[in-house]
């Protein structure tokens, strides 16, 4: 029994959110891994670095700092900004270290989603007593 194109596309988008959601799970557990071991009170490249590592030794395709130029009408502008982690080139990581998440820390990997037209990002925040309680996940 063949499926139709539109069955055939919402299969094949229901199969990628399931992986975009078993890979978001796999980072996750990274984040933890890196915060039990080195604990809350370092600096945001040192978490970045970390997790960079764990994720790149367990096969997975990791950019880091990854330049995310800003696109106005047809102007390309390079402002420097750029997304702490891309993981598979799906899911986007951004990391603090801070009291607690802002809207404009909603904000920034929302952007960041939307310029690179990205589906699902976490934001990390190292600086808790518990990292489980530092995640948010954030889906464009």
């Amino acid at each position: 029994m063949h499926r139709g194109h539109e069955e055939d596309t919402e299969f094949h988008k229901a199969v990628s959110q399931m992986l975009e959601n078993e890979l978001s799970s796999k980072i996750i557990g990274h984040a933890i891994e890196v915060h039990k071991t080195l604990g809350p009170g370092l600096l945001e490249s040192a978490y970045r670095e970390c997790l960079y590592f764990d994720l790149a030794q367990s096969g997975y395709s990791v950019e880091k700092e990854k330049p995310m130029p800003v696109v106005y009408k047809d102007v390309k502008l390079q402002h420097g900004y750029r997304l702490d982690l891309l993981v598979e080139n799906k899911i986007v990581i951004e990391i603090k270290t801070v009291e607690a998440f802002t809207d404009v820390h909603t904000a920034q990997i929302l952007t960041y989603m939307r310029l690179g037209n990205y589906k699902l990002g976490l934001l990390i925040n190292f600086h808790v007593a518990l990292l489980k309680s530092g995640i948010k996940r954030i889906v464009n």
